[in-house]
């Protein structure tokens, strides 16, 4: 038998709205230390997006690493497996592989080749190891997949998609080889599954317009007896199947993410299977509320509200404010601000709704430097068009600007490598 702990989007080092939020990473991090020593886990996995930047701070990589080596000497026989996710520099989470390998901790970030230009399956499988010392799984550990990562099939439908399900059912195929009757495979992914649920207008979930980096399901066939994702935010199981789960972030990365269920899975494998599967949730974070919670209300009664709150002590909540205007008020926010200087509440942004016709035009006054860290370059560029414009961008234009990033994502990684 043998006990793995899935999780995945710890993002950290964000900040939100300017705000840091060490405080809650590290909350998270202990309860996990915890968790790992009170359920006798074998091994945790981290299915992508450990940073939120590909080029995270000193003191996020500390918290890091001091992590890795608080559980690898709290549990002597914990193994770590840990996969790069698109928030993540490939190169950069695996360049310190030699010394995590002393802790028990495998990671995979970048897609190796061989020579001839063929995946180095072998390098995408880490064997795990049951409490006897007998290997009683066999992962698949891949990292997200970038263009040229993948093998390149001739399709007339998606090329990303084809490519990613390629790969994994290359590697299943050596794997199943390999297998023996009592070990069962594991698959880890940071990748957005068709079918998977996303909150409306949420920008921390970088996911491309269209769904063109969209996988099927049908990628993680019944052989795997589980299937460890990453990416999307929202924990939940994939087209309905019990053993294909996101496992959620740690915390809400943004205020759509204010009524998601955080946590992590617990997964225990017996004689080739998966024999149980279970949610743990995580201690609740710092409060994000919303004023008002449904529709945006008119100035005057947004004060009113606000002045309604109660007062709170110690670590104060975020608070976001909606409000309907019927023309710009240059001291809202001066306004908003004393009504709350006494109440211990850290005012993250104002969003405000300006009526146009029969429609609301929603926008934000003074959280736009400080939002753009949610959000895609893409997206960044299609919310500037519709605010200078009022329509949507055409979509020529949208495939040239992802052709354009993507070009340049792909000269940053040769660079890396």
């Amino acid at each position: 038998m043998i006990r793995i702990l899935h999780t995945a989007d710890w993002h950290l080092g964000q900040t939100f709205f300017g705000y840091d939020r060490t405080e809650e990473h590290e909350a998270f991090l202990d309860w996990l230390a915890g968790e790992i020593l009170r359920q006798e886990i074998d091994a945790l996995i981290i299915a992508g997006d450990v940073f939120d930047v590909s080029n995270p701070s000193a003191a996020s990589q500390s918290i890091y690493y001091r992590f890795i080596y608080r559980v690898t000497a709290e549990n002597p026989n914990l193994q770590i497996v840990i996969v790069a996710g698109n928030h993540d520099s490939a190169a950069r989470l695996e360049a310190p592989l030699p010394l995590l390998q002393a802790m028990r901790t495998e990671v995979r970030g970048v897609v190796r080749k061989l020579e001839g230009g063929a995946v180095d399956y072998d390098h995408l499988c880490v064997e795990l190891k049951n409490r006897q010392g007998e290997v009683e799984l066999l992962c698949m550990a891949v990292p997200f997949l970038r263009q040229g990562d993948y093998p390149v099939v001739q399709t007339e439908g998606n090329p990303y998609a084809e490519g990613v399900r390629e790969l994994y059912t290359q590697l299943l195929r050596r794997l199943w080889k390999r297998r023996k009757p009592n070990q069962a495979i594991l698959a880890i992914g940071h990748l957005q599954a068709t079918g998977s649920e996303i909150a409306e207008k949420d920008y921390s979930e970088r996911t491309v317009i269209g769904g063109l980096e969209c996988v099927s399901p049908e990628a993680f066939p019944e052989q795997i007896a589980y299937t460890a994702l990453g990416h999307i935010h929202k924990a939940q199981r994939v087209s309905g199947r019990e053993n294909v789960r996101y496992a959620g972030s740690p915390i809400p990365m943004s205020f759509a993410e204010k009524h998601y269920h955080h946590g992590v899975v617990m997964v225990t494998f017996d004689e080739g299977r998966a024999v149980d599967i279970r949610r743990i949730e995580c201690p609740k974070s710092i409060p994000l509320i919303s004023v008002p919670s449904g529709e945006p209300e008119l100035p005057e009664k947004i004060l009113e509200m606000l002045g309604e709150l109660p007062e709170t002590e110690g670590t104060a909540p975020y608070l976001e404010v909606k409000v309907l205007l019927e023309e710009p008020e240059p001291m809202l926010r001066q306004e908003i601000e004393d009504v709350l200087a006494d109440k211990n509440y850290r005012l993250a942004r104002i969003v405000s709704s300006y009526r146009t016709g029969a429609e609301n035009v929603e926008k934000e006054e003074t959280d736009w430097k400080k939002g753009l860290q949610e959000m895609s370059p893409l997206q960044i560029a299609q919310s500037a068009f519709e605010k200078i414009y009022q329509s949507e961008m055409p979509e020529d234009l949208v495939d040239l600007f992802q052709e354009a990033y993507l070009a340049a994502t792909r000269k940053e990684e040769e660079e890396e490598r």
